[in-house]
């Protein structure tokens, strides 16, 4: 293969690459599995690959059990804005239950 051929090749492969990693870059990402919880009211609500950027709320009335079959870990919050100091770490692959006569949750982030 001659010098040229070769040069071009590389350069081919360079830029090939660089749009790959920009084009999945712009791709919302997600954590992959579901999320699964119940409200207060006892109706039971699931989401699919939620994406891992910023704060997400939960149901109004708010959360008492949660079930996380992602690949990733959450921080529930009681508040509907993801603060405060009453946060409850949920790695994947886990659930938990909000202790009786305790604030539900309202909100969550994901860690990744």
């Amino acid at each position: 293969m001659s010098v040229r051929r070769r040069r071009l090749t590389t350069a081919t492969g360079a830029v090939l690459l660089a749009l790959a990693v920009a084009g999945c870059s712009g791709l919302g990402r997600t954590a992959v599995g579901t999320l699964s919880y119940e409200t207060q009211r006892q109706v039971s609500l699931r989401v699919t690959s939620p994406p891992v950027k910023g704060c997400h709320r939960l149901a109004p009335s708010g959360v008492t059990h949660i079930r996380n079959d992602t690949l990733v870990d959450f921080v529930m919050y009681t508040t509907r804005d993801c603060r405060g100091k009453h946060s409850v770490y949920v790695p994947t692959s886990s659930s938990n239950l909000t202790p009786p006569g305790t604030l539900p949750w309202r909100s969550y982030r994901i860690i990744h």
